[in-house]
């Protein structure tokens, strides 16, 4: 296969994303900090633990094959994974650095990596990445926004794969109904509304009112305005009056147009959902693909962008990866980085991405045939190549910007979704306490 016109388009959201970072880069300086490996030279074997943040019966098996084929690489290393559900991966991370147990090399989401290295649970990982064959290789974006959102401008995870929020559909009830594939925001509610049949036990839509529903609502409300996540005053956009009327509306379909375990769906759930002929509509990321392609025939369901402001743009969020992490209390580094290069490699992200569906950060893949044909591939590039695409910037790097994520904006949407709280309340209280949270932050590293 000739390098294809993907290639470019890596290129491009580079230089998108590179918009996000002129004038806000980390420091470049670096000192040797890593741990000493007594091994590393040594024919020794040597045991390392990784931990999965995302186990499931269909992405585990692709790192067991990943370990079997680095371990055949590597004979002198025993790689132990250990899968963790998604919805408790974050409460195992933080109870293992607690304890200081916690595993040699994880699986780390990008919105953890400000808070887990600033409480010194991992090592910077600059001098092993500059002295590596990967080093050109990986989008260099995504390592130098990983690089900008820690306090000390170091690299603490390198992404093995990218992902773009998106909705997936049922393109045989949508031809059936002779609905329109929804482009605007307005298409998009006038869908969930047609493609409703509760008779039959169709809903429209589905909407993740359980954990993990604050991504989804946030990169829908910003979707919708078009705003930067703060205003130029510094005072943060998330109560802005169109971000009201977003939720008002959105979270008013519940019930109306969606199932009614919406309100405690998770991801697992709603993909089953979708999965299993109940919602014509999901709101996930490329990256459920797999779950698709096992339970849905080909050429009945597909992906399109999120939809489209008022003024035509496409809006996404800065910083969807998925990383590998090496934590500070491994007695082996230098094998653990062994493993971290060798999942970012050409053999392994092909592996891992092909199957579950997101998008490779290697550049070599985008040689790969299936690249080149992935319908969801083409949709995350048409998006990323589009040249007014918005890229938002969320204060990751804030240590407690999730903990407010999972314990106050997640209950926070079922409360509205129950009629507790109204839309603005919400919304007032979450602007809240990412303003409060960022004082504090200023106060502490900008003074």
């Amino acid at each position: 296969m000739k390098r294809g016109k993907y290639k470019s388009s890596i290129l491009a959201f580079s230089i998108v994303s590179g918009l996000l970072l002129a004038g806000c880069s980390g420091d470049d300086e670096t000192t040797s900090s890593l741990p000493t490996d007594s091994e590393s030279n040594s024919d020794e074997p040597v045991k390392i633990t990784f931990w999965d943040e995302n186990a499931s019966p269909e992405r585990t098996p692709l790192w067991e094959e990943i370990i079997k084929q680095f371990e055949d690489a590597n004979p002198n290393i025993d790689v132990e994974y250990v899968g963790i559900p998604n919805k408790s991966a974050k409460s195992k991370y933080d109870a293992a650095i607690a304890a200081n147990d916690t595993p040699d090399v994880g699986s780390v989401q990008t919105t953890w990596l400000p808070e887990f290295s600033i409480r010194e649970a991992l090592i910077p990982l600059d001098e092993y990445f500059e002295g590596s064959e990967i080093k050109d290789k990986i989008n260099a974006s995504a390592i130098e926004f990983n690089k900008k959102i820690t306090q000390d401008g170091k690299l603490y995870g390198v992404p093995y794969a990218q992902n773009l929020d998106t909705i997936w559909i049922r393109t045989d009830w949508f031809e059936e109904a002779g609905v329109k594939e929804p482009e605007t925001f307005e298409e998009f509610f006038t869908a969930i509304e047609k493609m409703t049949d509760k008779e039959n036990g169709r809903y429209g839509y589905t909407i993740r009112g359980g954990a993990g529903g604050s991504f989804q609502l946030q990169r829908l409300m910003f979707a919708y305005s078009g705003l930067d996540y703060f205003g130029e005053d510094g005072k943060v956009n998330i109560n802005d009056p169109k971000h009201v009327e977003f939720v008002e509306k959105y979270l008013s379909y519940y019930e109306k147009f969606t199932p009614k375990s919406d309100i405690t769906n998770g991801y697992k759930e709603m993909i089953a959902g979708f999965d299993t002929g109940v919602v014509a509509m999901v709101h996930h990321n490329v990256g459920s693909y797999g779950e698709h392609k096992k339970s849905l025939e080909e050429g009945t369901f597909k992906t399109i962008p999120l939809p489209k402001t008022e003024d035509g743009k496409y809006v996404a969020e800065g910083g969807n990866a998925v990383n590998v992490a090496i934590f500070k209390s491994t007695e082996h580094p230098d094998a653990a980085w062994k493993f971290v290069e060798f999942v970012n490699s050409a053999e392994a992200q092909s592996l891992w991405n092909e199957s579950t569906g997101q998008i490779p950060t290697n550049a070599d893949v985008l040689d790969d045939e299936w690249v080149q044909n992935a319908q969801h591939i083409k949709v995350a590039f048409e998006v990323y190549e589009n040249p007014e695409t918005k890229l938002y910037e969320p204060p990751f790097y804030l240590p407690d910007y999730r903990s407010i994520l999972d314990n106050l904006v997640d209950p926070g949407i079922q409360q509205v979704m129950s009629g507790q709280k109204t839309a603005k309340e919400f919304l007032d209280e979450w602007a809240k306490a990412i303003e409060e949270s960022k004082e504090k932050y200023d106060q502490t590293f900008n003074n």
